[in-house]
């Protein structure tokens, strides 16, 4: 996705992480450039402000998931929860 152009708006929520993120690289790198007009960069602040937003929470839930692996005694794995 890294030469690809930025999704539109409403979207973001149907990324994946990696998607989310490489987008919000070409976001940052254009912002960085300093040669968009002043609506285009708004806009593209905004949403990468939204990708943002949207990386933390993936990365929050994956957090969440590794934190529930349960090592027992035997060395076997389950979740919290299915102990």
């Amino acid at each position: 996705m890294a030469d690809a152009k930025p999704s539109s708006p409403g979207n973001v929520a149907q990324l994946s992480f990696e998607d989310a993120l490489a987008e919000l690289e070409l976001i940052v790198r254009g912002l960085e450039g300093g040669q968009q007009k002043l609506e285009s960069a708004i806009g593209a602040y905004e949403r990468g402000a939204a990708l943002r937003r949207h990386c933390e929470a993936k990365l929050a839930e994956a957090e969440a998931r590794v934190a529930a692996i349960v090592q027992h005694e035997d060395g076997s794995l389950t979740t919290r929860g299915a102990e």
